[in-house]
Formats: C-alpha cells, structure tokens, sequence
C-alpha cells in the first residue's frame, strides 16, 4: 500500500493560545445541564459564574452592531487583567484594552471604524502590557470556531495564503492531497467563554437575531460556558412562532440577562441607532490616556449596573435612538 504523508508547506510564527483539546470539549458538552431550566439573571451575577482569570474569552458583534456592551462593561468592572481574547471588534475590544482588561489575543482587526486605529491597543502592545498577539483574517477567525463547533481539529480553506497575516497567525499551509495545490489549514477554536447580544431570547437561552448573524452560532457551539444578553426576554411561544430565526439553542447557553439598549453605544437591527456623538467622543479621548481613565470612570467604573449606565445615559436621549415603529 501507498503511503502519502501530508507535506508542510508553509507555517505561521504565532502562538495558538489555547489547546485542541477536541475530547475535553466533548466531554463538556455531554456532562452540561440540557433541561429547559431558567437561566435569567444580572450580568454581575452571569459575569462572576461564569468568567474566571485567564479564561479565553470571545465577544461576538458585527462592528458596532449588537455589541454586548452591558456585559463589557461588567467585565471590566470585574477587575480581570489577565485574560485571552478573540478579538474582532471596535468599541469594546478597544475599551477592554484602555481597562487592561487582557493578556493574550487572537485579533482580525481593532479599531474604530471612520475615526481610526486603536490608540488603546497600540499603547497596550508598546508598552508590553498585552504580550502576545496572533493575527487572523475575519473570515478565519469565524473559521476557527466553525471547525471547534463541528469538532473537527482545523478547517482547510484558501483564506490569508499569500498574505503577511498568513506569517504572523498559527495556521499552517500544507500539500493538499487530493489536488497536490497549497491549502491553509486553519485550527479549531474552542472558548472557555463566549458573550453575545442578541434582539430576543427566552428565559431557557433560545435565542433570536435580527438583521445580520454574523458567526454568531459558531462561537456559542465553540464555547463551554455561553453568557448572552438580549434586549428582551420574551416567552418561548414568541420563539417558536418564528423557529427559523432562533441561531442560539438553549442547550449552549448558561445564562441570560434582559439588557434593552445593551448594545449602546452601539446599535441593534430593527431596535435602535448607533449613538454617534458617544462614540465620537470616546473616540477623541482616546488620544490622551488620562481622558480614557475619565472615561471609564465616569462610564463603567463610575455605575453600579446597567440601569445605572442607562439613566446617566438618559432615558429620553435613548429614546431619540429609536427607530420609528420598534
């Protein structure tokens, strides 16, 4: 018989930041709790569970849209410094870094957006303080977590061959068998925990997204524990009038806190708009580490819950966020 050994072409420099340990997941994901019990509770309470120092956290949203802002915002509070991140975002990727809240990240892309980079991110890696960084693409990242939540150890695609991303990620190119061509293999991505915000769920964790999923279903199957803020919880016969919008089942999920406008300052499909002049001007102080220290302070920091953040937010301001009819 011929034997063909699958031959290395190409190999990243950076670090995988969490083993593929594919069994173990398995393993704790037959043992978690499958009842439709009631997971309902308060993101100081779903933070304090289910979050632990060093834990690999992920934060699923698309842009500013459906951030898991009250969640962030508690995370920080919590006082972690020592955590891994899957980081692909803007506002709360960057506020995690003002509040030096991780050590270790896999990125695709930090930033703000229309107003530029990262001024926070950039001063956490100069100064050391964030000590290894791993870069993907967007779409790779999303990959990773594809592959963990279908239990396969990597996906094979074409995405950063060719690229200096490719050189500075953990992926590996190899000699396909089946066409002799390069293929990029990219590794399974399993999250200690995942956080996302969604429009709707049920007190059991089903949960519905309107307007764009982004990778959200990937990242909470590629998750033990799984923490999600909705706009509202509404009752299960809401959510099974309209199945095929239920991307989250409640199986994965571990807990649930009711957060309306809990994507601000970012915005929700159908809800509400993204709140321009906030993050305009968290933007501007960024420039100046002792206006972000502010910022936090009187932001997060500053608010005991989100209902605090909601009314030094104000109520009627918010208001003037929503979309007519929602």
């Amino acid at each position: 018989m011929n034997e063909k050994t699958l031959r290395i072409l190409e190999e990243g420099r950076g670090d995988l930041l969490t083993p593929i340990d594919l069994e173990a997941f398995r393993a704790h994901n037959r043992a978690k709790e499958k009842g439709l019990v009631d997971k309902r509770m308060s993101e100081k309470e779903a933070i304090q569970r289910f979050v632990r120092e060093s834990d690999y956290v992920g934060i699923e949203l698309y842009g500013t849209v459906r951030c898991p802002m009250s969640l962030t915002r508690e995370l920080i509070r919590a006082g972690y410094h020592s955590l891994r991140s899957a980081a692909q975002g803007v506002y709360e990727s960057d506020l995690l870094a003002a509040a030096n809240s991780f050590k270790a990240m896999d990125w695709t892309y930090i930033g703000l957006e229309v107003y530029g980079v990262s001024s926070n991110l950039r001063r956490a890696v100069e100064s050391g303080y964030v000590e290894t960084v791993v870069e993907w693409s967007n779409a790779a990242l999303a990959w990773r977590f594809k592959a963990a939540a279908m239990g396969v150890p990597f996906l094979p695609t074409r995405s950063m061959l060719g690229t200096d991303t490719l050189e500075y990620s953990a992926a590996k190119v190899v000699e396909c068998p089946y066409t002799g061509e390069p293929i990029c293999l990219l590794p399974a991505l399993i999250l200690d925990v995942g956080i996302l915000h969604v429009n709707r769920a049920d007190k059991h964790g089903n949960c519905q997204i309107d307007g764009i999923s982004g990778f959200a279903a990937e990242m909470a199957c590629a998750s033990k524990r799984v923490i999600i803020s909705a706009e509202e919880i509404v009752d299960t016969e809401v959510i099974r009038q309209a199945p095929d919008r239920t991307i989250i089942p409640w199986y994965v999920v571990d807990a649930v806190v009711e957060a309306p406008f809990g994507s601000h300052p970012g915005e929700m499909s159908g809800m509400y708009e993204r709140d321009e002049d906030h993050i305009r001007s968290y933007y501007e102080s960024t420039k100046d580490p002792e206006k972000v220290k502010a910022y936090l302070d009187k932001w997060v920091y500053g608010v005991e819950s989100h209902e605090s953040y909601l009314d030094l937010v104000g109520r009627e301001h918010l208001e003037t966020l929503r979309i007519k009819g929602a």
